[in-house]
């Protein structure tokens, strides 16, 4: 497919100097949406399936366009499907002022306008998902659907999990969340990082996929080489303001019953980041959506049973978004 939008140009498109996503027939671009986003664009195979409605897909903390790569080209099937850097993570540089939940936003609606140029169907992981909720509230003429894959919900008040918790305190102290991630990120290898992201995200962390580690190692290689603003300051400002916002119970779960679009929620019962029960909350609250939790999956179901959220996602894609009849 065209790395053209739908209607009119795209503001100064370059191709990306990187192919980290090579091997799953994705092309990288580079755009200046005032500065460098870097976005991949999956090439499609198979025979169409519903309406040509566009993709976008939207990464969690610490993610990437690598995230989608196990289930992007079945999706771009018949319609476009893209994946974009957040600021401050994988291949767009970001800053403490840039990175923030809010200001990412901002950041996906400048994409699907400027670079799509169409309304879409946002599929978001996590804080990708969160982020994907604030755009369907806040702007619903450029989303037509939404794709939910464990998005970042308020936490019941109960016990978190232990090693989540801690870890998230750290993030929110100022001084001691920089302090944390300079000296952890001075002495890991990013071979130990993406095994220990694996591990995080994973129920079984024996499902991933060699190519994928392979891929997501360079890419955390490639990181520490050419940082440019994706240390901790930028990831300190996503992980802070991404607890504000699920902070705020009662208007996080009312923007969420704003959204007028089609939702799917797609959960893994066995998520340490984001509990079951969040989800089955999530659920309750807006019965309009439509709910799958996966047994036995953790908090990258994309990643750890891409074939069961290909399947989900297409099933659900077929029902919303028919052909129109002619």
């Amino acid at each position: 497919m065209s790395a053209a939008p739908a209607t009119g140009p795209v503001p100064a498109t370059k191709a990306a100097p990187w192919a980290f996503a090579a091997p799953w027939n994705a092309s990288g671009f580079v755009t200046d949406l005032d500065g460098p986003v870097h976005w991949i664009e999956f090439e499609g195979s198979g025979e169409p399936a519903g309406d040509a409605t566009p993709i976008v897909f939207v990464h969690g903390l610490g993610g990437s366009h690598l995230n989608w790569c196990l289930i992007g080209p079945a999706l771009a099937a018949g319609r476009r499907a893209v994946a974009l850097d957040l600021h401050g993570f994988g291949l767009t540089p970001g800053t403490r002022a840039n990175s923030a939940v809010q200001r990412n936003a901002q950041l996906l609606d400048l994409f699907i306008r400027d670079v799509v140029g169409t309304p879409v169907i946002l599929a978001g992981n996590s804080m990708g998902g969160l982020i994907s909720i604030l755009q369907a509230s806040a702007a619903p003429e450029m989303v037509r659907g939404l794709v939910l894959l464990d998005p970042a919900l308020p936490v019941p008040l109960r016990t978190p999990d232990r090693q989540v918790g801690s870890q998230f305190l750290l993030y929110s102290l100022p001084g001691v969340g920089e302090l944390y991630l300079s000296r952890m990120l001075a002495r890991r290898s990013p071979q130990v990082a993406v095994q220990q992201v694996v591990e995080l995200c994973f129920a079984d962390p024996a499902r991933i996929d060699p190519a994928m580690m392979t891929a997501s190692i360079a890419l955390a290689a490639e990181r520490q080489v050419h940082p440019a603003g994706a240390g901790p300051e930028a990831f300190l400002a996503a992980s802070r303001s991404l607890m504000r916002v699920t902070g705020l119970r009662r208007r996080y779960w009312e923007t969420m019953a704003s959204v007028r679009a089609p939702v799917l929620l797609i959960g893994g019962d066995a998520d340490r980041l984001v509990p079951l029960a969040s989800m089955r909350q999530a659920a309750v609250r807006n019965p309009r959506w439509e709910t799958v939790i996966l047994p036995g999956v953790g908090h990258t179901p994309q990643l750890e049973v891409p074939g069961k959220v290909i399947g989900t996602i297409q099933d659900w894609l077929g029902r919303h978004f028919a052909p129109a009849a002619g």
